[in-house]
């Protein structure tokens, strides 16, 4: 937190010499800092709250800059309202590719925008930022809310219509994953590619049939393969840490793609130590992350 207090010092030193691009990237270190003072501090701890405010700050003070952030309202067909955050790409670029990012489901939208905006600002490349709550509670249906925010970035006139990929994480991971299988204007997927739907649909069998049913091995491949085939962009799993995706089915799910030739790469985030556990290395986790959305949507663009 002293830390992100120093560059929040140091942001506001700038802004009085009118030094506005060493402003905004003060304030990109601040957040990274907060957030990972927010990952160390326990939820029932006193100063949770006080982080999470400067971590809302942060993203003001950030977003004030030059409109380098909006609130925006994604409004669907008939009318409902959906919260989200749309960050512009850096400059004033023509025909950029855009990601919408999903939130976990035990995160808000501000807090991934926190998390995501060192990674995004000045990547040329827009971003449109929605909570898991907001659109798993849509009464429209989440995969009629998520064609909403695809129409958005397309309306967009800076937003490159043929570029468009979409990102979760967690639970997000599984929307993400029946998002590009419903609309082909996705171009680039980091999902889950199936795998969430995969063990609920194994665990149905064992609970139905009473049995520990395990499928054989090339039985097993060919379903995986056929979840990941249905799918025609391509897709990036995160697997491991705090993923709903086991290792060891990516890795087999991997290895089967591999061999049919589908675009599917897999990425585990590094972990290190700390006292009671460890500690995933987000900011590495997510610059990998985002440099595959790039790469892949450079390509589509050239496809």
């Amino acid at each position: 937190m002293n830390i992100g207090d120093a560059h929040c010092l140091f942001a506001e030193l700038n802004a009085e010499r009118g030094a506005f691009d060493a402003e905004a990237e003060a304030w990109l270190c601040a957040l990274t800092a907060y957030e990972v003072a927010r990952r160390l501090v326990e939820e029932d701890d006193p100063q949770a709250a006080h982080v999470s405010a400067k971590l809302e700050a942060g993203i003001s003070n950030f977003g004030s800059l030059e409109e380098r952030l909006r609130r925006v309202d994604i409004v669907s067909w008939d009318e409902r309202k959906l919260p989200a955050y749309y960050v512009p790409a850096g400059g004033p670029k023509l025909c950029t590719p855009a990601v919408i990012c999903i939130s976990r489901e035990d995160e808000t939208g501000t807090m991934l925008l926190g998390r995501l905006l060192p990674v995004i600002a000045g990547r040329g490349m827009a971003a449109l930022v929605v909570a898991y709550d907001d659109v798993s509670d849509s009464r429209l249906g989440q995969l009629e809310i998520l064609s909403s925010c695809l129409d958005y970035l397309s309306a967009r006139p800076e937003v490159d219509a043929s570029r468009l990929g979409i990102y979760g994480e967690g639970l997000s991971a599984a929307l993400a994953t029946d998002s590009a299988l419903a609309d082909r204007r996705v171009a680039a997927a980091v999902c889950d590619g199936g795998l969430w739907n995969w063990a609920r649909t194994q665990a149905s069998i064992s609970w139905m049939t009473r049995t520990s049913h395990v499928l054989d091995d090339q039985s097993a491949s060919v379903l995986r393969s056929r979840l990941a085939r249905r799918l025609k962009c391509p897709i990036l799993i995160v697997a491991g840490g705090r993923s709903i995706v086991s290792i060891p089915e990516a890795i087999k799910l991997e290895s089967n793609c591999t061999a049919a030739r589908i675009d599917l790469k897999l990425l585990m985030p590094r972990l290190g130590p700390i006292s009671d556990g460890e500690f995933d290395n987000f900011a590495a986790c997510d610059e990998d992350i985002f440099a595959w959305l790039e790469h892949k949507l450079a390509h589509a663009s050239a496809s």
